[in-house]
């Protein structure tokens, strides 16, 4: 049996769409500095340092920034690929998505408890006694969105499955 892309189902393509608009989010701000409350010579000088230095995207950050949207979208493309094999669906393709998308939410929330290891305990404190705060950005979130999007679509792709099954057993 061939692969054809009629024959993906719209689950697939959001698998992957999830996957690649998660690597798409990695080029927007994941991690900002901000200078809300500090002084006024620290805002201003805030103000004059290179955008690059204040926001940083995802592949300027560290492994827990970039990694996971790489996940999702390997896993997206697998899904993609293999959903027409039969037997990968039954052997668990779905609950492989759903195990890989769940791995890539676990991976994003260790991302987010540890946004201020991506500076050294030296830049930290110093950065703290200025009172500046480190933050996630846009491209943070929506890849979080992204991430669960596609573990909510593997989570009906495994009860679609489960109805395959059970309709290819009554036609025996």
């Amino acid at each position: 049996m061939a692969f054809s892309l009629r024959r993906v189902t719209w689950r697939e393509w959001l698998g992957l769409a999830a996957g690649l608009l998660a690597v798409g989010s990695t080029l927007l701000p994941w991690t900002v500095l901000s200078a809300d409350t500090a002084t006024s010579d620290v805002r201003d000088a805030f103000g004059t340092l290179p955008h690059s230095d204040v926001v940083r995207t995802a592949w300027h950050s560290d492994l827990f920034s970039w990694g996971p949207p790489l996940l999702l979208a390997v896993v997206g493309l697998a899904v993609v690929l293999f959903g027409q094999v039969t037997k990968a669906r039954v052997s668990g393709l779905p609950q492989l998505w759903l195990v890989g998308g769940l791995a890539t939410v676990l991976l994003m929330v260790i991302g987010w408890t540890t946004l201020d290891w991506v500076f050294d305990s030296d830049q930290r404190a110093f950065l703290d006694a200025a009172g500046v705060s480190i933050s996630g950005g846009i491209g943070r979130y929506l890849a979080m969105a992204f991430a669960v999007g596609s573990v909510a679509v593997a989570i009906v792709d495994i009860r679609a499955a489960r109805a395959e099954s059970r309709a290819s057993r009554r036609r025996r």
